[in-house]
């Protein structure tokens, strides 16, 4: 077979690309990537740096190309063939990953490199590298007797289906409801764009009227502004009982596999739980010491959120007689008291938010702060038309990156917004290879009658994945295995999470925000009430936040095998930070992919521990100016170039001069007062 994944590339060749070329490209790159392997292992030279870690460290290159290709397309353009794919490849994956890590020839040659390290006179970058090596064996078994590594292998084999069945039952979920609207009483209080991008949805399904769908561009604008009670209602739980029904996508008894095998691998290795394994490797270091981080946000913002609470459920009543606030009454609410105490309406933004100009804007950010220029392209492949791709450059022209950006829902695509890489930045005979990044968001779609325009929230969306992935173009490290965002979890949410408080200043918004039809400025006084809504409801955000990450904790810092019912466990970790009735017919367990699908697990908190960071090193630039090159060149060099090849609290303290103040993140979500 001609197969385009075996033959050498840079770009992606995602036009020749079929479906059945992924299983025996894969099948033929690990057995070569085995044998590069066993050449590290069995070379007759003593080991160095050079020809052991080095090495391991390069090896696999083709096997990591292909298959970050294909997991990309399993999430943004699948189909059941490729889903059916994927449950082959993750275990051949899994197996192999565990033979590298539990190769005894090979630790020993990697043990004698560590043991020496002090008279290797390596660089920063080197040692951290030899660090992760080292402590990669040490954590994934390489210590075991065979029994225990056949079954730690048994138990990661079992592991990675269960995760991709997990995704696959949440996104079958999402493809398989409607909200099929046959009278137009029903769309009082929704916008002319969402009734015509429903209208059509409808078409598109074959049906008359107006169809309103899962997927976060239909859900949210409909829970913020329809009238009708009982559709909110029926469209809430809906979107809560994905994989929680009694249906071939229930992920109840999945989600107890995932986390008894993951506490069973932690205490094969010798760790109390998921989460003192996972955390062992995060800057939080320890389950006591995130709960504790947590809980002490919780007492900040359970205060705050309650009294929002209430103000919120008697707004409701006094507007319309709301006895007791529901969950589908939230954001409807929300949405009308926000605009009666800023006049501050998304409906009134969103024409000021087009996105083909916000992408314009948001490169003028990068490009005012990092000397970026982005020149859109039509000659790089890509795997579905919606994709826009861009060759990025600095200001003397060099080529720095190659950046993909597909921004709509369609049925093939998983929900949420992420960044991935298809190649990764690294240095090899001093060449150094520029990476391929890509942003994957479900944004609102373009009309017939209308472009894309986005609400504010979609803008803070762009603007957390466009930070994300500026630091994987940005990477500049000898390793692959250092580069971008190969850094410690609660880390890596800073740069995406700095990026969003650009979206609030004025500077920024003047670069883009123009009437889609007039070309217009947005008005000042909006610009002054996006500011000044910044905070609207942050004690109940925040409490939010914290109730996931209590939850990721519960489910992987404790012996799960005492679980048996998924729901009432949620509950018993819901019931310090519940404000709504609860609702028997919803799970969020059971569609909460950030943990049990996207890599997450025992790290949910990171967000909230990012924020830390974002909220400290954001005030640094406001202290400077928001476009201050020297502010923006010490980000850049210490924390945009710098991937894993430090302790990130070192790196942060090199930019900032200082550790991180958490009054910095309190101070900004208004809940304690400014100096």
């Amino acid at each position: 077979m001609n197969n385009p994944l075996l033959v050498p590339f840079n770009e992606a060749p995602f036009s020749q690309i079929k479906n059945e070329h992924f299983l025996p490209a894969i099948e033929l790159l690990i057995q070569q990537s085995k044998e590069e392997i066993e050449a590290i292992a069995h070379q007759t030279e003593a080991p160095t740096f050079q020809n052991t870690i080095e090495a391991l460290d390069r090896s696999g290159k083709s096997l990591d190309r292909v298959t970050s290709i294909f997991y990309n397309l399993n999430s943004a353009e699948t189909n059941p063939e490729l889903q059916q794919i994927a449950q082959t490849v993750s275990p051949l994956l899994s197996e192999f990953k565990n033979d590298l890590l539990l190769n005894e020839t090979l630790f020993a040659r990697v043990s004698q490199v560590f043991e020496s390290k002090n008279s290797l006179d390596l660089d920063a970058e080197q040692s951290m590298l030899l660090d992760k090596q080292y402590k990669g064996f040490v954590r994934n078994g390489a210590h075991l007797k065979e029994e225990k590594k056949n079954k730690l292998r048994a138990i990661d084999t079992e592991l990675s289906k269960l995760t991709l069945t997990f995704g696959e039952h949440v996104l079958a979920e999402t493809n398989a409801y409607e909200l099929h609207i046959t009278s137009a009483d029903d769309l009082a209080g929704l916008t002319e764009d969402f009734i015509e991008a429903s209208a059509a949805t409808a078409k598109e399904r074959g049906k008359e009227g107006w169809m309103v769908t899962l997927d976060y561009p239909s859900y949210i604008p409909f829970m913020k502004y329809a009238e009708n009670r009982e559709l909110r209602k029926k469209l809430s739980l809906a979107f809560g009982a994905k994989g929680f029904q009694e249906n071939d996508n229930n992920n109840e008894e999945t989600v107890l596999k995932i986390v008894q095998l993951r506490h069973s691998r932690a205490q094969l290795l010798g760790y109390e739980s998921h989460a003192h394994f996972v955390l062992e490797e995060r800057m939080a270091q320890s389950p006591e010491k995130v709960t504790s981080f947590l809980n002490d946000l919780l007492s900040k913002a359970k205060p705050a959120a309650q009294k929002e609470f209430d103000e919120l459920a008697s707004f409701a009543k006094k507007l319309d007689g709301i006895d007791r606030l529901q969950k589908w009454d939230g954001a409807y609410y929300a949405e009308k008291l926000r605009q009666e105490k800023f006049q501050l309406d998304d409906e009134l933004l969103k024409p000021y938010f087009q996105l083909e100009k916000v992408i314009a804007g948001i490169f003028t950010v990068a490009q005012k702060l990092y000397g970026l220029r982005f020149e859109q392209t039509q000659d790089i492949e890509v795997y579905h038309p919606d994709v826009k791709t861009y060759r990025v450059v600095d200001q003397e022209g060099v080529f720095v990156a190659l950046f993909y950006a597909d921004f709509h829902p369609r049925p093939g695509k998983r929900d949420g917004a992420w960044m991935t890489s298809f190649k990764p930045q690294q240095i090899v005979e001093e060449e150094n290879e520029r990476p391929h990044v890509s942003i994957v968001c479900n944004f609102t779609k373009p009309t017939p009658s209308k472009p894309a325009l986005l609400t504010f929230n979609e803008v803070t969306t762009l603007f957390h994945e466009f930070g994300h992935a500026l630091h994987g173009m940005l990477a500049n490290t000898t390793y692959p295995g250092l580069s971008g965002t190969n850094v410690y979890w609660d880390f890596v949410e800073l740069p995406s999470q700095v990026l969003e408080n650009w979206c609030y200043e004025k500077e920024t918004l003047e670069l883009f925000a123009t009437h889609f039809e007039t070309g217009a400025l947005i008005p000042m006084d909006l610009v002054q009430k996006i500011k000044d809504s910044s905070t609207f409801h942050e004690g109940m955000q925040t409490l939010r936040q914290i109730s996931f990450g209590l939850l990721d904790m519960g489910w992987h810092g404790k012996d799960p095998s005492v679980i048996s019912k998924v729901k009432d466990f949620e509950d018993r970790i819901f019931s310090e930070t519940i404000l709504y009735p609860e609702t028997p017919e919803t799970c969020m367990s059971t569609s909460f992919s950030h943990i049990f699908q996207g890599g997450y697990s025992a790290g949910y908190y990171s967000y909230k521990w990012a924020e830390v960071l974002d909220a400290d090193a954001f005030e640094y630039f406001k202290q400077e100016g928001i476009f201050n090159q020297e502010v923006a060149s010490k980000f850049k060099n210490f924390i945009l170039s710098r991937g894993g090849t430090e302790d990130p609290m070192d790196l942060f303290v090199q930019f900032r001069g200082r550790k991180p103040n958490p009054e910095a993140l309190l101070r900004r979500a208004g809940l304690i007062t400014q100096n």
